[in-house]
């Protein structure tokens, strides 16, 4: 109490020693900087539009969320692109392709976080870089005509690239966190909330009730200061079934009780199902046999499955950082690669 007492305005700060802080660009100035202009709003507009209209059964169509586990080298990353924009043109009578734009990951412990926060690879933690490059990178990608996801990780990462998303996902990690269901329910595009990391459904139930309700929260406004924020709530939210440490919850059964439980709860059933993690054992070659599995549960009638993920590249599998990096070769989650992808894809 007595050094409080002590204290006087002219008495300089302390200095914490375990964190420092560097500036960078405000979300407006970073938008600035990078804009969307009118044709393409329009065109991320339409395409949340067409995300709503499977989601609620009013396109028969399957969305399909492919792309990288995440983004680390905008050349590879364009030249898949522009192999997914042309494919998605041919399969657009039966399928609306989204391409995974992932420039965060999340870490079990630590490890490399992600073109946002390293853009350069090396620990050097170039964020004011990595955010100008992530924005670049999703807005060339956009304007090839594909509609964008990411997982959002970081609630501030949705300011500065919300604008050019046509669809989001909150993590297993994530979906039971309150700061991220804020978040959500004031993102203008569906989001999907997936299922815990032990395989349940009743966290991502309850993160879909509570981003559907209006929230005021803590958070920052355009310009990078202290707010207020006020939201109206997000109607468009929908669950992701990726499996869990039991294994995986693909299968008829595990759809089955799903649709049932989001039924009880008044929720969307229709749901979207993510074929890597644990539905593919964490085995990327897995991830066709699943869904191929998921293609004859909706043959069958299974009318509720309106959407899947995968995760893919250029090439097949996974590689470290160590060393020379191979082109189109994923550096965290291993990928399908593109032929095997475009051949799957082609069977929808």
């Amino acid at each position: 109490m007595q050094q409080l007492h002590n204290a006087t305005a002219d008495t300089p700060p302390s200095v914490d020693p375990s964190r420092r802080s560097l500036a960078l660009p405000s979300p407006a100035v970073l938008r600035e900087r990078l804009p969307v202009d009118a044709a393409l709003a329009s065109q991320i507009a339409s395409h949340r539009q067409t995300i709503r209209d499977i989601l609620n059964g009013e396109d028969p169509r399957l969305l399909i969320i492919t792309g990288p586990c995440s983004l680390h080298d905008p050349k590879s990353a364009l030249e898949y692109g522009h192999k997914l924009a042309a494919l998605a043109d041919t399969l657009s009578d039966r399928a609306f392709i989204v391409m995974r734009a992932y420039v965060e990951k999340p870490r079990t412990t630590v490890g490399w976080k992600g073109m946002l926060y390293d853009p350069h690879l090396d620990g050097s933690h170039d964020m004011a870089t990595g955010l100008n490059v992530s924005r670049h990178l999703l807005l060339d990608l956009a304007k090839l005509g594909l509609p964008l996801a990411t997982e959002l990780l970081h609630p501030m990462a949705a300011d500065y690239l919300g604008d050019l998303l046509s669809w989001a996902a909150i993590g297993a990690r994530t979906t039971e966190s309150q700061i991220h269901r804020e978040m959500v329910s004031g993102l203008p595009l569906p989001v999907g909330f997936k299922n815990g990391t032990d395989g349940s459904i009743g966290v991502a139930c309850d993160a879909m009730g509570s981003a559907s309700h209006p929230h005021s929260h803590l958070g920052v406004d355009d310009d990078g200061r202290a707010a207020l924020l006020q939201t109206a709530g997000n109607p468009d939210t929908h669950l992701v079934l990726r499996g869990g440490h039991d294994g995986p919850n693909y299968d008829a059964s595990s759809v089955a009780i799903a649709v049932a439980e989001l039924q009880q709860r008044g929720q969307n059933p229709r749901l979207i199902v993510d074929c890597s993690h644990a539905n593919s054992g964490k085995n990327p070659l897995q991830q066709p046999a699943v869904m191929r599995d998921l293609l004859a549960q909706r043959a069958e009638g299974q009318a509720h499955i309106a959407g899947i993920m995968l995760e893919s590249h250029l090439e097949d599998g996974r590689q470290g950082q160590d060393g020379e990096l191979a082109y189109g070769v994923s550096i965290t989650d291993g990928c399908l690669g593109w032929e095997k992808t475009c051949t799957l894809l082609e069977g929808v």
